[in-house]
């Protein structure tokens, strides 16, 4: 695993990477910074009207005004991670190619399988994140819980991704798939840093090619 965050840190800072990262992540950024400088009454609003749960109106107000940017801010997240879904077989191909010349791709995962991983992983985040979102207030137990769901969005449409690329056997990559979830967290965790949250989707996806590829690559 240590060999894999140091091959995938390297691969980050890269030309070709940060150039990707830049397009996917400035375009989602300036996407939603747009749209909810119109629409930021009525998004506050709404936001405000789903925390009936809170007992004080005070107590409401004051959640709802840490709410209404964070929920901006995951919007923006979920952007990041459909587009690096989409755009990323390109860039992962070449870092393959970089690092392993004799592996080859033996397929290519389909859009429409992206858009479902994607889609389905942000379902499933939307719902826990509702469900739990009072738990997510309470100091450090809440940031845990956070990173948890932030990896909820990174790990099925990572594996999809990548794993597709380079692995036709089902069951090699259920087995390879069995650290998805702790690659997925190691990658969340740049969304606690604001700008940074745009190295998470790509770098979720690098680490886990050089985690299915690492040791057949070597040697």
């Amino acid at each position: 695993m240590t060999d894999t965050i140091k091959k995938s840190l390297q691969d980050i800072f890269s030309p070709m990477v940060l150039k990707f990262i830049l397009k996917i992540g400035l375009g989602s950024i300036l996407l939603w910074v747009v749209l909810l400088s119109f629409f930021w009454d009525s998004f506050s609003t709404f936001i405000t009207s789903h925390l009936t749960w809170v007992p004080f109106e005070w107590l409401q107000e004051t959640i709802a005004y840490i709410a209404a940017p964070l929920t901006g801010y995951i919007l923006i997240i979920i952007t990041i991670s459909l587009l690096t879904s989409l755009y990323s077989e390109k860039l992962l191909i070449a870092l393959a190619k970089k690092h392993y010349p004799k592996r080859e791709v033996v397929a290519s995962p389909t859009i429409s399988g992206s858009i479902s991983a994607t889609i389905s992983s942000t379902l499933l985040f939307i719902f826990l994140f509702i469900i739990l979102s009072p738990i997510l207030f309470i100091p450090l137990l809440g940031q845990l819980l956070m990173l948890y769901l932030w990896s909820i969005l990174l790990k099925a449409p990572t594996v999809h991704d990548v794993g597709g690329l380079f692995i036709k056997d089902k069951i090699e990559l259920k087995e390879k798939r069995k650290k998805s979830n702790l690659i997925a967290m190691t990658a969340s965790l740049f969304n606690y840093i604001p700008f940074l949250n745009i190295f998470a989707p790509i770098f979720s996806q690098i680490m886990f090619l050089h985690h299915i590829l690492g040791k057949k690559g070597k040697k």
